[in-house]
């Protein structure tokens, strides 16, 4: 079953977050991952949401989401964005 990660991000070195990017979708796409939404604005039809864009990743499974994001080789990634960016991520399963 199909799972969804999405990200959120605030962004306050944006050339330093680009190196990131750079490196982090591919190393997705290792886990099955692909990028289904980039940069999206949500509209709001009822209730409020948060303004930034959205990024959104396929996966085949959550547990692919999981070893991904659990990854000892995600470690160094991870770091790349640190003082550069503050992310929210949410992953859920589809139907």
């Amino acid at each position: 079953m199909a799972a969804y990660f999405v990200v959120q991000a605030t962004v306050t070195d944006e050339p330093q977050f680009q190196k990131y990017r750079e490196v982090v979708v591919p190393f997705i796409a290792k886990f099955g991952g692909k990028i289904v939404a980039k940069g999206a604005h949500v509209a709001v039809l009822e209730g409020a949401h948060d303004p930034r864009p959205v990024v959104m990743f396929e996966f085949p499974t959550m547990e692919a989401i999981h070893a991904f994001w659990d990854s000892p080789d995600y470690v160094p990634i991870k770091k790349m964005r640190e003082g550069i960016a503050t992310i929210d991520v949410w992953a859920f399963p589809g139907v």
